[in-house]
């Protein structure tokens, strides 16, 4: 009689919910501790103590096992849908009118501090003798927006999981401490609100941290930052893409079949991000709706009031994600790659701001 072996049927995946709720919850908690603490002490707005409160959730002996543990899953999730949410509803707050008032000017401005970025990063790496594809992937992060970006990339190139994680890890911590620095230039650099708002979404790395940044000069940084800086994120498409085709190029000339039918594959196959990211669209959506005017004072009050909460929020999580003791031992190298980097897109960004006033 033959005997029939079943294997055993995995466990099914934990709802989403039951996942995702204890940093949610967390989430919720750090964004109530936030508008408590900017009640108690009004000089520190709500979005920075939420950014401060969660990177120090993530480093208190009682709260890191949480925050690395069950809530890491609902924090990632705030962090990275909730920002964009908030930034659709940021949308309410602009008119495309504001959005073409920016002109060809701050374009050419993005465009040109975008490739003098990539371009300057990538030949810095090469020249310091970073491996793999380290230059690469830093180089798209400090141009476009960051980790997400670095991501993509990767994707793309086939590239190895230790260059992806040392690149974010150098994109996020340079991303951070422009969250502490770059405030404290705004007026010594003779900046007014927007132009700060300008200058941080044309160098700031990723969106969180640039929304981060930017609020510390008010409600008009924080609207010029987010324009500008999707701008850029819209050059993520054209960069992939471009990428691709240069890898491409290369294998069809590489002497090696196999190495280059590796390189085409991955090229070729590799899932390439939409021309639009959906919250872009969104934003651009809220932007147009705001334009008719048909949206009454109470509702653009409530937008602006869930747009604060879900920032914070989304804040929170993405302070929760800085681990300050890996971020200190990234290689000499690449820490001066990035500081090179971040002195070339700080810099060139801040020319254009002061020539497109």
């Amino acid at each position: 009689m033959a005997l029939t072996l079943r294997t055993p049927a995995r466990p099914a995946a934990p709802p989403l919910l039951h996942r995702t709720g204890p940093g949610l919850l967390l989430a919720c908690l750090g964004t109530a501790a936030a508008w408590a603490l900017h009640a108690a002490v009004p000089a520190v707005p709500r979005l920075t103590a939420a950014v401060v409160l969660g990177v120090a959730a993530a480093h208190l002996p009682g709260l890191r096992p949480v925050v690395r543990g069950p809530a890491r899953p609902g924090l990632s999730l705030a962090g990275r849908r909730l920002m964009r949410a908030g930034i659709v509803l940021l949308g309410l707050a602009l008119g495309l009118d504001d959005l073409l008032g920016l002109g060809w000017a701050t374009l050419a401005m993005v465009l040109a501090v975008v490739a003098a970025t990539f371009a300057g990063t990538l030949w810095l790496g090469r020249r310091l003798g970073l491996p793999g594809d380290q230059p690469l992937l830093v180089a798209t992060g400090y141009s476009i927006c960051g980790a997400s970006a670095i991501c993509a990339v990767a994707e793309t190139a086939g590239s190895d999981e230790e260059d992806v994680a040392a690149s974010v890890a150098l994109v996020t911590l340079c991303g951070t401490l422009a969250i502490a620095v770059l405030p404290m230039l705004h007026h010594p650099l003779g900046l007014d609100a927007p132009g700060f708002g300008r200058w941080v979404g044309a160098s700031v790395h990723d969106v969180g941290q640039v929304v981060a940044t930017a609020q510390t000069a008010g409600p008009a940084a924080l609207r010029e930052a987010v324009v500008v800086k999707l701008m850029r994120v819209l050059l993520l498409a054209p960069l992939v893409a471009g990428v691709a085709l240069a890898l491409a190029r290369r294998a069809r000339r590489a002497a090696a079949p196999t190495a280059g039918g590796t390189a085409v594959t991955r090229a070729a196959g590799a899932r390439r991000p939409a021309p639009m990211p959906l919250f872009v669209a969104g934003f651009l959506l809220a932007a147009a709706v705001r334009s008719t005017g048909l949206l009454p004072d109470e509702a653009l009050a409530l937008a602006q009031d869930g747009r604060e909460l879900l920032l914070a929020a989304a804040l929170f999580g993405l302070g929760s994600a800085v681990d300050l003791p890996a971020l200190l031992r990234t290689g000499g190298r690449i820490a001066l790659l990035g500081l090179g980097s971040w002195v070339v897109v700080a810099g060139v960004s801040y020319l254009g701001v002061l020539l497109t006033r």
